[in-house]
């Protein structure tokens, strides 16, 4: 009996160990790294703004679908399909308060959005995914937007090039709510397209 209840231990110690002792040890203590090129540290720490659209993120449940990690060469398609141009590592994390690497790709991954496209077609996106992305299953975020009684002249924030159907009536337009405009702040953060001593740019 006791051989038994050590064998059990050493087991579950030797598990704990490799699981999750030595990756902390190993990259639990990461940090910021400047780089040569401009002296600045890299990762760059989210604004405010970010840091609140990134629950927004969270509430919305977009960690289900889409996934934050450029996957290495010969592990998946991700460099061909311009999703980063370089593979994630483990520093590139070190400001997250909750993972959302992720695992499922019901929809593109993220990790390098902010470096792809524009602050228009987000909210273009988040009102009618359809609208930006042909034959998209995602679900429309309408309800971040409002509409409001156009005034003199149209609002700067607006949202143009409507899909047809969606175009608010004459005299109104579509404006992102609050949550819309730091959900967007959020995704324009997510780059990767820095170089770090452990991960270095295909291009």
């Amino acid at each position: 009996m006791p051989l038994l209840f050590l064998g059990i231990f050493f087991c579950l110690a030797f598990s704990w160990t490799g699981l999750i002792l030595y990756p902390h040890m190993h990259m639990g203590n990461l940090k910021p790294v400047a780089l040569e090129v401009d002296g600045m540290l890299y990762p760059l720490r989210p604004s405010g703004l970010a840091a609140q659209g990134e629950q927004v993120y969270i509430q919305m449940n977009c960690t289900t679908c889409h996934s934050q990690q450029v996957r290495p060469k010969g592990f998946g398609a991700d460099f061909e399909r311009g999703w980063g141009d370089r593979q994630s590592v483990p520093r590139d994390y070190i400001y997250n308060k909750q993972n959302m690497i992720g695992t499922n790709r019901t929809g593109p991954d993220l990790a390098n959005i902010g470096d792809r496209v524009n602050a228009e077609w987000h909210h273009k996106h988040l009102y009618n995914p359809r609208s930006t992305s042909k034959g998209s299953i995602m679900p429309s975020f309408k309800f971040l937007y409002k509409l409001q009684k156009q005034g003199k002249a149209p609002s700067h924030e607006a949202l143009k090039g409507f899909a047809p159907g969606d175009e608010p009536p004459e005299g109104y337009e579509v404006v992102p709510s609050h949550r819309a405009k730091i959900l967007v702040e959020y995704l324009l953060s997510l780059k990767q397209n820095y170089e770090l001593p452990e991960g270095k740019l295909s291009k």
